[in-house]
């Protein structure tokens, strides 16, 4: 298992190039939040705006909209109960992350079963949260190379059938060969299984144990992937990196780091990393 340095966030977050717009950085789609876990999507939203993705819209449950557009007038909405905006998000998109406060129910398991039918080659795919929980529950089969789960332990124990006990590096590594694309398995020390080799997140915090920090995490991977094309794993790698060190950096002054202030921290952190003298 290699174990990833701070390298990774050099290698990855570079100077934005003098001749850019808005379009240069991605349109990211996240779907999710309905009537009783809007924050989820917020969280969501907010991390994939603060880091760096081009366009964001939401298809999000409309009792959010509100308080969304409040908190992030940057973001674009959707009412996810419409199939036709839904699919016509969908088609644009370069990233789309689905799962963050999405739920279990009808509607849940519709959008991700559209959105595994509609999804692209050339797309990128966050599947967070409640989506996890929908693929184990009915075995929804993933065919798409350019995906990331994010499954805490026990959300891959459903979706790998391992006892949390038995998740070894081994055992991880076989069960993730039934899932095309990237695995983070979120823990102490999360771990990250690709087709190149597993990794080893050396940092974090006991400061980070708190709700919506997942959330965040998906957000993180999606501004990143949008924004960054040329290479997925280590685009990946580096979103995973970069959410854990801004936590630890927030850690050296506060006793509990809430996700949104992860989010607040990013662009100033980012521009720390890209003006680096190694960039």
């Amino acid at each position: 298992m290699e174990v990833l340095t701070t390298q990774i966030l050099t290698d990855v977050i570079v100077p934005r190039p003098l001749d850019s717009h808005k379009g240069t950085f991605g349109r990211v789609l996240l779907i999710g939040g309905n009537h009783q876990f809007g924050g989820a999507i917020i969280m969501a939203t907010q991390a994939a705006v603060a880091s760096g993705a081009g366009l964001v819209t939401v298809a999000t449950d409309p009792s959010n909209r509100t308080a969304l557009l409040t908190r992030l007038p940057e973001a674009m909405t959707i009412d996810y109960h419409h199939d036709d905006l839904v699919m016509q998000q969908l088609s644009s998109a370069d990233v789309v992350v689905i799962g963050p406060g999405l739920g279990t129910d009808a509607i849940a398991l519709h959008l991700l079963q559209l959105t595994l039918r509609l999804i692209q080659p050339q797309q990128r795919l966050i599947i967070d949260g409640s989506a996890l929980t929908l693929l184990a529950e009915h075995q929804l089969p993933v065919n798409h190379q350019q995906t990331v789960y994010t499954p805490h332990q026990m959300e891959w124990q459903r979706l790998s059938q391992l006892p949390i006990n038995q998740q070894t590096e081994v055992t991880n590594a076989q069960a993730k060969a039934k899932f095309p694309g990237i695995v983070v398995v979120k823990k102490h020390h999360s771990e990250i299984y690709t087709s190149q080799g597993t990794y080893q997140l050396p940092i974090g915090t006991p400061a980070q144990a708190t709700g919506g920090m997942g959330d965040t995490l998906a957000g993180i991977i999606g501004g990143l992937t949008a924004q960054f094309t040329r290479d997925f794993t280590q685009t990946v790698l580096a979103a995973v990196y970069l959410h854990s060190a801004v936590a630890e950096q927030l850690a050296t002054t506060n006793y509990v780091v809430l996700p949104t202030t992860i989010s607040e921290s990013l662009p100033a952190f980012m521009h720390q990393i890209s003006t680096a003298p190694n960039n």
